[in-house]
């Protein structure tokens, strides 16, 4: 099998999110691939108002789809959720959505419906520009508390502005209900509050919980790896 991963909102160069958990299951004989998200200015064309935004980023996650017809695990992490759900529509390959602390909209819905009521305090809007983005001064507190110092430390030179028009654009389509899906709670999330990732999660298949914050891949890859290939 292979693995595709798709990263979540405001960051850039996926493969340096997922390089823990890759390695491990490169070890394994596992190859994976994350693709660039065009919101996230990953492909070229800045973020923005006129920039690109979710259609985009599904074609990019389908266009890797399209390359093979390997069997494929999808892994999700937060935004990449709302990505994976219409992306993953219709290929026979997918054989199994790992959402991690993540989002399962159903047909019509977008990114902002699945808030706590109010603006998140890491984040920095700019209505102005039609851009958003984690603010740099609590992104260790908020999602990488339990991680390494050298993940830490690397990991504010991966952020990235995003097209803000990606939190109202609806999805197309909503694989996880026609695909085998399970549901990774982060306990130790202070981003994505576990009492609402348990809510998201009564929507999947299956529902493991972790001791972690946002970003298991990160800090905890062995035990992602371990959920990955037993899939």
């Amino acid at each position: 099998m292979k693995v595709v991963f798709v990263h979540g909102a405001c960051v850039r160069d996926g493969s340096w999110w997922w390089h823990r958990t890759v390695a491990l299951l490169e070890e394994r004989g596992v190859a994976s691939v994350a693709p660039a998200l065009p919101s996230c200015g990953e492909t070229g064309r800045s973020a923005g108002a006129d920039g690109p935004g979710l259609p985009e980023d599904v074609a990019a996650v389908r266009q890797v789809l399209r390359e093979d017809d390997e069997p494929t695990v999808l892994v999700a992490h937060s935004y990449g959720g709302i990505v994976t759900a219409e992306a993953a529509a219709g290929f026979g390959s997918v054989r199994h959505v790992l959402l991690v602390s993540s989002y399962l909209p159903e047909v019509g819905q977008s990114l902002s419906e699945f808030g706590d009521g109010g603006p998140a305090p890491f984040l920095d809007v700019d209505p102005d520009a039609g851009t958003f983005g984690v603010r740099p001064e609590l992104l260790v507190s908020t999602f990488l508390q339990d991680c390494d110092p050298d993940v830490q430390a690397q990991a504010s030179q991966h952020l990235a502005r995003q097209s803000l028009q990606v939190t109202h654009q609806p999805v197309g389509a909503a694989a996880w209900q026609q695909v085998p899906s399970t549901y990774l709670v982060c306990t130790k999330d202070r981003g994505t509050p576990p009492r609402l990732q348990r809510e998201f999660a009564r929507r999947a298949g299956s529902v493991v919980e972790l001791d972690t914050g946002h970003h298991p891949f990160l800090s905890q890859p062995a035990a992602v790896r371990d959920l990955v290939l037993s899939l």
